[in-house]
């Protein structure tokens, strides 16, 4: 009385692996959160430097924003790959862009508040001056950043979803320009090379979570493969010069002669330093994937590798975000 029939049994069966990848997801979620929440104090812990308040909801948020700006890039990009494919069904995976574009406004308006408060964090709203947001060059990018989010999910609800490329745009020039302000040494300079990591960064980790998804949808078919050869190939370029701005703009905030001193001793220092290591290992993933595509009897067990990638790469935005809040480090000169 107790047995399970054959028909409960199986459709247990192939509940299980939903209910494991649900699990899996939930647990890549919360390590992605606890990483910007708690990395600021482990990095910070014996380098005697003093971080911003609230430094681990900065980093959460600038976190989300990455993230938010990853995936309606990721959609369009693949989108485009889409066409080039041959025979490709007409299944597609749901959008999630308006949520990602609605996740990005929140963390946003979050980052604008504690602008309006001089960088600290509001207690109450009365704390917030958000028309002195017009009046400093910060504020302005804040505003910016808000407001074409909030245009970016309109865009995606509206007939025509491949116009939120342009407030997309205006996100990435506006964090570009944040990161490097007016008197920093060569300003235009660094903005330029945030700006080309930013949106190489934003195709890369969009566009293979968007692939996978692709992939998912279209079952094991051929043209799946074909989709996942020419993303590789667009990605290996996107890799070279993600490589190549991150490792410039690195040797500008930190001189060649004392960067291997300041990747143990800063909190900047150390947290990029486990940025290049989650960076090695999504590179090696990568081969893998490719490897996998150019020498395997099925081109699609490339999935697995690239699945690890695309988690790994979750982890890295985290990481990312917590760069961005930590100090800068001291420029020896």
């Amino acid at each position: 009385m107790t047995r399970p029939t054959a028909e409960v049994a199986a459709s247990g069966a192939a509940g299980r692996p939903g209910a494991r990848r649900a699990v899996a997801v939930l647990v890549l979620v919360a390590v992605a959160a606890l990483v910007p929440l708690l990395g600021p104090s482990a990095a910070l812990r014996g380098t005697g430097e003093a971080a911003a308040p609230g430094v681990g909801g900065v980093a959460l948020l600038r976190g989300v924003l990455f993230a938010a700006l990853c995936v309606p890039a990721g959609e369009l990009f693949v989108d485009r790959l889409v066409r080039r494919v041959p025979n490709a069904p007409p299944e597609r995976p749901p959008s999630w862009t308006v949520f990602a574009a609605a996740a990005g406004f929140v963390a946003a308006l979050g980052l604008a508040s504690l602008v309006s408060t001089g960088n600290l964090v509001p207690r109450s709203l009365a704390d917030m001056d958000v028309g002195g947001l017009y009046r400093s060059r910060e504020g302005k990018l804040a505003l910016i950043e808000v407001n074409a989010l909030l245009l970016a999910g309109l865009c995606a609800r509206s007939r025509r979803p491949a116009a939120q490329v342009w407030p997309l745009a205006a996100v990435t020039v506006a964090e570009a320009l944040r990161a490097h302000p007016a008197p920093e040494h060569g300003p235009l300079l660094g903005s330029a090379l945030t700006l080309v990591h930013l949106v190489c960064a934003t195709l890369w980790v969009g566009g293979l979570l968007h692939a996978l998804r692709m992939l998912r949808r279209w079952r094991g078919r051929e043209a799946g493969a074909a989709l996942l050869g020419l993303y590789a190939r667009v990605a290996a370029v996107l890799l070279a010069a993600i490589t190549a701005t991150g490792a410039w703009s690195s040797l500008r905030r930190m001189p060649a002669g004392t960067v291997l001193d300041q990747l143990t001793t800063t909190a900047y220092g150390r947290t990029l330093l486990a940025k290049v290591i989650l960076v090695a290992a999504v590179a090696v993933l990568a081969l893998w994937a490719r490897y996998r595509l150019r020498r395997a009897a099925d081109p699609l067990t490339a999935y697995v590798p690239a699945r690890a990638e695309v988690a790994v790469l979750g982890v890295v935005v985290a990481v990312s975000g917590v760069l961005t809040a930590l100090p800068l480090p001291i420029r020896w000169t």
